[in-house]
């Protein structure tokens, strides 16, 4: 009998879960509902539209870009960062790394990389040339209802995290996966699930992270000349194949 509550029990957590999904926000706006809806919010924002180029124009951290809506059934899925103005291979460097230490040092982001910032040697015009190497970095935003919490992790929960150096984004991950599920549920409650169902439950909040996906990379347009792309990403909304 115990056994059949705890997987019912899991089954609403889960069924909760998903009802209750926090997803990605560009300047504070959910990136969700129609493309008229986000022009709007962008409007409000201080962005213009640029109806020839069906995008919003404006600055946005320090820098002159276009916001494109993207959408997906009806729904936006992203919104797109491209700078207005290109330059030499050695400011889009500068530029490229001040970013990453910029999301690296913002409490509201985490990656599962350690460092994405360029070399000064680096040869990007090379590489991108000869062997199409693509230069781009990824964050993910922490869901908001934890991102004033303290990340501690309870003994009865240590399991749950694999053994690995604890300075790693992946367990800082598991860890305010832990602590978002504390700050929704009882202690006794998760307590009397398996340690199976428990790593699943934290598993699904992982899984909600990283579909709020910020990511940007080094976009390649005429001889010697680049711009930062910049994506934030609603994976909820994303194209999963279900038009094919």
């Amino acid at each position: 009998m115990n056994k059949i509550l705890s997987v019912v029990m899991l089954l609403t957590i889960s069924t909760i879960l998903y009802a209750q999904k926090d997803i990605t926000r560009f300047l504070g706006i959910p990136v969700d509902g129609s493309k008229s809806e986000m022009i709007q919010k962008l409007k409000a924002k201080g962005y213009r539209y640029n109806s020839t180029l069906d995008c919003l124009e404006g600055e946005f951290n320090g820098s002159q870009v276009y916001l494109s809506v993207v959408t997906n059934n009806n729904k936006v899925w992203r919104i797109a960062v491209i700078d207005v103005n290109d330059t030499n291979e050695t400011n889009i460097k500068i530029r490229f790394n001040n970013l990453c230490q910029q999301f690296k040092k913002n409490k509201k982001y985490i990656s599962m990389e350690h460092d994405y910032t360029l070399a000064e040697e680096e040869d990007i015009e090379r590489q991108m040339l000869l062997h199409k190497k693509r230069y781009q970095a990824a964050f993910y935003q922490l869901p908001t209802i934890i991102e004033s919490r303290a990340n501690i992790l309870p003994d009865s929960l240590r399991h749950i995290v694999k053994i690995m150096p604890d300075d790693t984004d992946q367990i800082k991950v598991q860890k305010y996966s832990i602590n978002m599920l504390l700050s929704k549920y009882p202690i006794e409650k998760i307590n009397n699930l398996t340690k199976n169902e428990q790593e699943q439950l934290v598993t699904e909040m992982m899984d909600s992270i990283f579909k709020k996906s910020v990511w940007f990379m080094i976009d390649k347009k005429d001889y010697g000349k680049y711009h930062i792309k910049m994506f934030y990403d609603n994976e909820y909304n994303h194209s999963n194949g279900e038009d094919l």
